[in-house]
């Protein structure tokens, strides 16, 4: 035993030597729940699995890390068909204990086994449809799906107390005495066992106390001789039979077997139609359910299918189309081809200027953006030479609006004027724009750091701040 404050050895005193708590209480509570433990054991040795299961709970509520008992638990579940109850005891088990636990063993004879656990979830569905069709009146069906869970899980106790039930509900003792014995066979002191069995052994046996003795508006007397049950009836006199007599209690015998016939065969040929109808019925509705959710997914593709159709068919007339990614590249190879020809930079610009507007070329092909790059280095200092000079002019005329047009496109062909770009500063600067100007100057000092540019720029960024 070890201590519950510090887990050091404990001794025979009533405290612990390391760390001085006092255990007396504790010894006692261990002491009680290992007595409890052991007497669940003696009643599983016997089979009373139900008596030991009550043991063993109290066992675990004065001490619930006593993995023995917790073990023993699951065992007795199991033996009685109750394989979840049995499987959650054994994993509460294992996480207690990790290390030498034998609830490993169970858990993987049970879990390495697929046909095992397949079985295990077979019968707990049908079980759980039993209860179902008990609840519906459909006995019939209940008992045919209980027959099923029994031979999936012979030892499932309470699918044999089910079955002995309805047994019982329609008065064929001898058959809920069969199930209820096989329960016994099981558990020797089930509560529910017990109360079943003597009910149907009321039925199926004379009381005691009235062998021999007439009953109170009783016509007859009944009494055991040896094994048999005599019933002999009272104030009775032999007639004399004639022949025509014979004759008639022949056919009234033969009447009587015909309504016997009637009364019983045929509601029992009428039970098996009906529940064959029943199966037959209950097998079409889970077709019919399989067809539905077959439609319904086949709808869902279908309707998947039709958004991408239409996806598709709006990209493909973005590349087709008047303003499409083809007719783009149409009006690419025209400007190449008209620069060739012209030698037209103005023109080729025009047009570059035109396909930017259209489409953002970092999203075209490679073949696209090498030519587009390709037209533009070509003619890019050109036009920038002649943008920058229109720019000036424009500049010093005090014509601001139409200086940042040029100086933008002067420095859009020639990304290495810093002239251009510092002008354009300088012409947001004058038209009031301080804002567009400060990104400007920002611009420069990073693209041209350590040119004059860049220090005229950081002077008029802090004077334009203040």
């Amino acid at each position: 035993m070890f201590c519950y404050s510090c887990g050091c050895h404990l001794s025979e005193h009533d405290f612990c030597t390391a760390c001085g708590v006092d255990v007396s209480l504790y010894k006692k509570i261990v002491h009680a729940s290992n007595m409890y433990y052991n007497e669940g054991l003696e009643k599983a040795g016997v089979r009373d699995l139900s008596g030991a299961i009550v043991s063993l709970r109290q066992s675990l509520k004065l001490n619930k890390n006593n993995i023995e008992a917790r073990n023993l638990l699951g065992l007795v579940y199991f033996e009685m068909g109750e394989v979840v109850a049995a499987l959650s005891e054994w994993v509460i088990s294992k996480n207690l204990r990790s290390d030498k636990n034998i609830a490993d063993v169970y858990i993987e004879m049970i879990q390495s086994n697929g046909s095992r656990l397949d079985s295990i979830n077979q019968t707990i569905k049908k079980y759980n449809q039993a209860l179902v069709y008990c609840i519906q009146e459909s006995k019939d069906l209940a008992v045919i799906q209980l027959k099923k869970v029994l031979s999936l899980n012979p030892k499932f106790i309470r699918a044999h107390q089910l079955l002995a039930l309805l047994y019982i509900e329609s008065e064929e003792w001898d058959k809920a005495k069969r199930e209820l014995n096989r329960c016994m066979d099981i558990d020797l002191n089930n509560i529910t066992t017990l109360r079943y069995m003597r009910e149907t052994e009321l039925m199926l046996m004379p009381d005691e106390t009235t062998k021999g003795i007439r009953r109170k508006n009783d016509d007859f007397v009944r009494y055991q001789s040896d094994n048999e049950i005599i019933i002999q009836p009272l104030n009775m006199k032999e007639q004399k039979r004639s022949g025509l007599a014979s004759l008639v209690n022949i056919g009234i015998g033969l009447l009587i077997g015909l309504a016997s016939m009637y009364f019983l065969v045929v509601p029992a040929v009428r039970s098996n139609v009906n529940s064959q109808a029943q199966e037959e019925i209950l097998r079409i509705g889970n077709q019919l359910d399989a067809k539905s959710a077959e439609i319904t997914d086949l709808n869902t593709r279908i309707e998947t299918l039709d958004a991408d159709n239409k996806k598709l068919t709006q990209e493909l007339e973005g590349y087709v189309g008047a303003d499409g990614t083809l007719s783009t590249i149409d009006s690419l190879f025209e400007a190449a081809y008209s620069y060739l020809e012209t030698q037209d930079a103005q023109a080729a610009a025009e047009a570059l200027e035109s396909i930017a507007a259209e489409v953002d070329v970092a999203t075209m092909s490679e073949e696209f953006k090498r030519l587009h790059q390709a037209l533009l280095t070509t003619i890019g200092p050109e036009l920038a030479v002649t943008y920058y000079n229109e720019a000036r002019t424009a500049y010093n005329s005090e014509d601001y609006e139409i200086a940042i047009e040029k100086y933008t496109k002067a420095f859009y062909y020639d990304e290495t004027n810093v002239d251009a770009l510092f002008s354009l500063g300088n012409s947001y600067r004058r038209s009031g724009d301080t804002t567009k100007a400060i990104e400007t100057y920002e611009r420069v000092i990073e693209l041209f750091e350590g040119t004059k540019s860049a220090t005229s720029s950081r002077q008029y960024i802090n004077s334009l701040s203040d």
